[in-house]
């Protein structure tokens, strides 16, 4: 079922896209292998190989695709694990279909949509300012600072439509693009880190 959802989702946001569906690893290698594809979305956990085995054979197979992972597992280590092994991100299950749309732009835009903590857990296990650990740089688009820097005055997304002359569903295109850049789970949240990183 999860599959399937992922698959109507890029079918809706990318029309032209072609997409290949695997049922478990073993076939998700083969498909990788022959196709380079643009790029991977995985479930971690998938039948025939432990999840750090399978994503890893995954980018053995396509070196030069990225991969976006979908888990529901939390557990740092494994996590960590797949960090290191230069995935372009994490799309936790529970996320709503407009972030997952985000953070496969981002990934698309060659940006890495990761959880904060992941990127702090492995620069602290590395020692400070170990370069290959610091955490990526943020890639947002001027406009979805201008859509930051209203947000952060409380306005809703109508008022920052008219405001900068959009429709209301372009605005929540860009808030949501921006909230996977940040690695942010909210409105709130993301303007909190845009602030701290000097963005807005």
């Amino acid at each position: 079922m999860m599959r399937e959802a992922l698959a109507g989702a890029v079918s809706l946001g990318w029309p032209e896209a072609s997409v290949m569906q695997a049922a478990d690893f073993p076939q998700a290698w083969s498909a990788a292998a022959a196709a380079s594809p643009d790029l991977i979305i995985s479930d971690l956990v998938m039948p025939g190989a432990t999840p750090v085995e399978g994503i890893g054979r995954l980018r053995a197979a396509a070196p030069n695709t990225p991969v976006l992972v979908v888990t529901g597992n939390e557990e740092d280590e494994v996590l960590l694990a797949l960090f290191r092994l230069g995935i372009a991100g994490f799309a936790p299950k529970t996320s709503k279909s407009a972030i997952i749309g985000a953070a496969i732009r981002l990934v698309l835009a060659g940006g890495r949509y990761l959880p904060p903590r992941i990127v702090e857990l492995a620069a602290r296990q590395a020692g400070e300012g170990a370069p290959a650990m610091r955490a990526p740089t943020v890639r947002l688009t001027e406009r979805q600072i201008d859509v930051l820097k209203l947000i952060a005055t409380g306005q809703s997304n109508k008022e920052i439509a008219r405001d900068l002359d959009l429709s209301p569903a372009t605005i929540k295109a860009h808030a949501a693009a921006a909230i996977a850049g940040l690695g942010a789970v909210n409105r709130t949240d993301a303007v909190v880190k845009a602030r701290g990183m000097g963005l807005i």
